[in-house]
């Protein structure tokens, strides 16, 4: 479940910088709001995987209410997910 929690965390991540930096310029400046549109629906689908998925790992790794709150935290802040993998997921 780990390799899958991983791929779906990177996803997330990538996805919410594709919003950040580029969907969202692009609906603001250009008002082009149809690429926000589609990665936004994929990012929304990938979140709740994340959220999901954090809270099955937290019972597989036997993390405690403390490493959920940051596992799940890291999910709405840029880069998060990347530093979550390296930091709870890479380790033994």
């Amino acid at each position: 479940m780990t390799i899958i929690f991983k791929l779906i965390s990177y996803l997330e991540g990538i996805s919410y910088l594709l919003i950040l930096f580029v969907t969202m310029p692009l609906k603001y400046l250009f008002a082009s709001p149809e690429p926000n549109k589609v990665i936004g629906m994929a990012h929304g689908v990938l979140f709740l995987l994340y959220i999901v998925f954090a809270i099955l790992m937290k019972y597989e790794k036997k993390w405690n209410n403390k490493t959920l709150f940051i596992v799940l935290l890291c999910s709405i802040i840029p880069f998060g997910t990347f530093w979550m993998d390296k930091k709870y997921l890479s380790k033994n």
